[in-house]
């Protein structure tokens, strides 16, 4: 019988990344232990601790991974092209990861651990926000709009995909990728699109009166 392979450190994370992020996601932070992903991964708790200290460690570095590889991925995806190519190609990339990267996208939009600062998603939608509101201050002031209310319109075009793909991933994928970007995409889009450089004079009221 050949001998089994042992693997190097780096390999031994990946995998016990990999191992975590599907307990994570199936059973919640809280319902999994270390134990159970050292069983699952065939080595002594010691090594997982070696690692990553403790689990609450374990899932921060499974979010860190996940976070890094979907704002690289939508960052790409907005970094060139007409604002409304940019827009679609940032909604397809990350619908695309729900699809692709159920536990991923799972641990993403699970609760984490309390002593955590921020859930997972939260990090993501700020990350993107602040990353797509850099691109909308320069589109704002190339149209003649104030620049200083990109972030406002940033914020809530992020916010409004990611809670698509929350729906969208927990009632199984009702709707065929394909569609859901494009009916967000127009939404989004329409909505820009006819932005108008003073909100105030559309017809609607506020309690308070809006400074900007």
């Amino acid at each position: 019988m050949a001998k089994k392979q042992r693997l190097t450190g780096p390999q031994r994370r990946a995998q016990l990344l990999e191992v975590g992020r599907e307990l994570f996601a199936s059973r919640g932070y809280e319902a999994t232990s270390i134990e159970e992903v050292a069983a699952k991964a065939g080595v002594s708790k010691p090594i997982v601790y070696e690692h990553f200290g403790a689990k609450e460690g374990l899932y921060a570095a499974i979010v860190e991974r996940e976070m890094d590889g979907l704002v690289q991925g939508m960052s790409d995806a907005i970094a060139q092209g007409s604002a409304r190519e940019r827009f679609e190609a940032a909604v397809l990339v990350f619908l695309t990861y729900a699809k692709e990267e159920p536990a991923g996208f799972a641990v993403l939009t699970r609760d984490s651990p309390t002593s955590s600062a921020r859930r997972g998603l939260t990090r993501v939608i700020d990350d993107l926000a602040q990353r797509v509101g850099d691109i909308f201050q320069a589109e704002f002031s190339r149209a003649g709009f104030n620049p200083k209310v990109a972030p406002v319109y940033a914020n809530a075009l992020v916010g409004m995909v990611t809670q698509v793909g929350v729906w969208w991933a927990a009632e199984g994928r009702p709707i065929s990728l394909e569609h859901v970007v494009r009916h967000v995409s127009a939404l989004g889009w329409m909505g820009l699109r006819h932005l108008p450089r003073d909100p105030s004079a559309s017809g609607l009221r506020t309690k308070g009166k809006a400074k900007g």
